[in-house]
């Protein structure tokens, strides 16, 4: 992807070829097919009895991306007001033109060394003529990680495109693997560029108004996303893993999708490892064709009719030899591309988290509900069905007076009526949350599918080109050999 590609390429073609300043592949946002069946009564009161998972495989899902891309109500600090942004978004092109490392104190008043990116906004739409000035603006690594924890925290049922690598994965050994080397931060700078093109070409993430103002307003924007108290939101670890243990009813699609999401993980790393493997090898095949050309030319010195032969094939296993490291490097953007759906898969697995702690607490909304029930018909009755320590405090100082034991019913009845109302609205916001990320879930399908197809078929492009070219080089020794 070349610099200053920007949403209007992102969201009107499909990705490119990763060469050595290319960026990974980008598809347009995908939209969802409705489907055919519909959703259950929203008015359906969930009992304990008939307790089911969130967005139960019997009600349907209706396509929400391009309703919400239209102008349903965003979640979040920006609701309501970046109708006219987003149109300017789409408008706009989003580029990280510039990497500069810079030394500064952190937070503890010790000094660091880091790196900034230029982020640079520029209109497509021209005025009398004149295309309008180029706004830029630098950005920490750490700033991206900021605005991407509160996507998260804000768009739970969104697949948040990830951010690329800190410090390199998966690298072959003649690479450098510091996070200060200049070609890796050539890869993370690219990485930087696709992730906010991803977030801008999304028909909803485009519209939140942090977002906006990370690309627009460089001073006081941590304070900004700060004061939104996203951090308040966010589940804790704990709490997601004593969900994941103890949710009684998960829903299948969700368990099967966070499986999958461990196999695809697991599928590029691999790919990954005998990638880098690979490289290695090949890296020492072409560079053993340096000592061809050593031996060819020392060779060439000695003998008078066939020197000069022997002076042009080491000169091509010369040029072969050397060939490597430009090969690999354009390898490692093909390998950034898989990489960053080895990070989707975790954005994922965030999505199918959130879900098990709404079932959670849903399921414990209606086990609650079920027990006050309960306790509201014992005391209407003046029978104990189950073994409490009410029941034993009756026992041993007498029952309680019809007034008491009204009150305490009419409590109860109150009690009762919140946690219908409550579980209401868990149910409610359960099919909501469901609805909306299995939209987005096909479309991430869609472009997964699209992404990794067109990685891969250059790839092995690039494969074929390489070999072709290393037969070529021993054609031209051939012809050098056949004419002494």
């Amino acid at each position: 992807m070349p610099r200053g590609r920007g949403l209007a390429a992102a969201a009107g073609g499909g990705a490119g070829s990763a060469g050595r300043g290319g960026a990974g592949a980008l598809c347009p946002p995908c939209r969802t097919a409705a489907m055919e069946q519909a959703l259950p009564d929203p008015e359906r009161r969930l009992q304990p009895a008939t307790l089911e998972p969130l967005g139960h495989p019997d009600a349907g899902l209706e396509s929400a991306v391009g309703e919400e891309a239209e102008g349903a109500r965003d979640e979040g600090p920006g609701d309501g007001t970046m109708m006219e942004n987003n149109f300017w978004l789409k408008k706009i092109e989003i580029s990280v033109s510039e990497a500069e490392k810079r030394t500064g104190r952190n937070a503890m008043n010790m000094q660091e060394t880091y790196t900034a990116y230029l982020i640079e906004t520029r209109s497509v739409e021209h005025i009398d003529g004149q295309s309008v000035l180029t706004d830029s603006l630098w950005r920490r690594y750490s700033e991206f990680e900021l605005l991407r924890n509160y996507l998260l925290v804000y768009y739970p049922h969104i697949v948040v495109p990830p951010l690329p690598e800190k410090r390199a994965e998966f690298v072959w050994h003649k690479l450098s693997a510091d996070n200060m080397d200049p070609d890796f931060v050539e890869r993370r700078r690219i990485g930087l560029e696709n992730f906010l093109l991803r977030v801008a070409s999304h028909p909803i993430l485009c519209r939140d108004k942090i977002f906006y103002l990370f690309l627009t307003q460089e001073g006081n924007w941590k304070e900004t996303v700060n004061e939104t108290g996203f951090q308040l939101k966010a589940d804790s670890r704990l709490k997601a893993l004593n969900a994941t243990f103890r949710v009684k009813n998960p829903d299948k699609r969700f368990t099967e999708l966070k499986h999958y999401s461990d196999e695809l993980q697991s599928v590029i790393s691999h790919l990954l490892r005998v990638r880098a493997r690979v490289a290695d090898r090949l890296y020492g095949v072409y560079k053993v064709h340096g000592n061809y050309g050593r031996v060819f030319s020392e060779w060439s010195a000695i003998e008078k009719e066939m020197g000069d032969g022997l002076q042009s094939a080491g000169h091509h296993m010369d040029v072969y030899a050397s060939s490597i490291d430009d090969i690999l490097e354009d390898e490692e953007h093909y390998a950034d591309q898989l990489k960053e759906y080895l990070f989707y898969a975790e954005a994922l697995r965030a999505v199918c988290r959130k879900h098990e702690l709404m079932q959670y607490d849903l399921e414990m909304a209606a086990q609650d509900l079920a027990s006050k029930k309960q306790q509201c018909e014992e005391l209407a009755t003046g029978t104990v069905r189950t073994f409490s320590l009410k029941g034993m405090t009756t026992k041993l100082f007498g029952q309680e007076t019809p007034e008491q034991r009204e009150a305490r019913i009419k409590v109860l009845e109150e009690q009762i009526n919140e946690g219908e109302q409550q579980l209401k609205s868990k149910n409610q916001e359960g099919r909501e949350f469901v609805k909306n990320a299995w939209a987005d879930i096909e479309r991430f399908k869609e472009q997964k599918n699209h992404d990794l197809k067109e990685a891969l078929i250059s790839y092995a492009v690039m494969q074929i080109s390489m070999c072709k070219k290393g037969i070529q080089v021993w054609t031209n020794a051939k012809e050098c050999f056949s004419k002494m």
